[in-house]
């Protein structure tokens, strides 16, 4: 059994909107073992962006607690949660976020820069990882050279040189059409099984189904949790009859 890397005990989050209290999360509950592929999955309002922000340390709970690698990080201070970040998680977003006055390789090396990598450390690592992804040759190209499905590559390659512990995958093929989806998506899991630990963040039953775990939220609340080829794991809230148990 692999060691437990993420760990959410009994989180809530709440926001007030004037009057009234918000619960982003309800008391949730899960945990992730390393080198697990898990995508969190609901419809907008659902409160899974509000689980990856603390997953990934941009956030913190109202109440509850966050473990990362055995580490309680729910109540660190943001320079403390910064760190954590820069060492132990690596982001991939729907839009990139590559800087277009920058080279591919600087890109990449940007998050090495932010946690103090040396320069010539930083070129290494971020040419091993832009040849990880098929990319080494278009190193000193700019982003708006690239097409849709390269420039997310990029932000794989950005991820990967970190060395993380987490991969976070927030809609990672959102602005992509769907044969490049695909490819994105194969890439992830072929990461998955080269042991990294794989978070993805998606509305879409059609990405979620390419993880091995599902964990489906509904107001906050968890309403499925299990393997992604289950049945239930892709029906909808609306589609369940009253008092139907998904």
């Amino acid at each position: 059994m692999n060691e437990t890397l993420i760990e959410l005990r009994n989180i809530y989050k709440i926001y007030q909107m004037g009057d009234t209290a918000v619960h982003a999360l309800d008391g949730v509950s899960f945990s992730i073992p390393r080198g697990q592929f898990v995508a969190i999955v609901g419809q907008s309002g659902s409160g899974k962006s509000t689980a990856m922000n603390i997953i990934g340390c941009l956030d913190v709970p109202t109440s509850g607690t966050y473990l990362l690698g055995g580490v309680d990080v729910s109540t660190m201070r943001d320079d403390a949660q910064a760190e954590i970040r820069n060492k132990m998680l690596g982001f991939i977003f729907q839009q990139y976020n590559l800087l277009p006055k920058l080279t591919v390789q600087e890109n990449v090396e940007l998050s090495l820069l932010y946690a103090g990598v040396p320069a010539a450390e930083r070129r290494e690592r971020a040419l091993a990882a832009l040849n990880k992804v098929g990319l080494a040759a278009k190193a000193k190209n700019m982003p708006n050279q690239l097409s849709g499905g390269q420039q997310q590559r990029v932000s794989i390659a950005r991820a990967l040189a970190g060395d993380p512990s987490v991969i976070l995958a927030d809609e990672p093929t959102g602005a992509l059409d769907s044969r490049t989806s695909r490819e994105v998506l194969s890439f992830l899991q072929q990461l998955n099984r080269e042991g990294n630990t794989i978070v993805l963040i998606t509305h879409d039953n059609s990405i979620a189904v390419r993880a091995q775990r599902i964990i489906r939220l509904q107001d906050g609340r968890i309403i499925y949790d299990g393997p992604s080829d289950d049945p239930r794991a892709v029906v909808q809230p609306s589609e369940a009859g009253e008092g139907d148990t998904l």
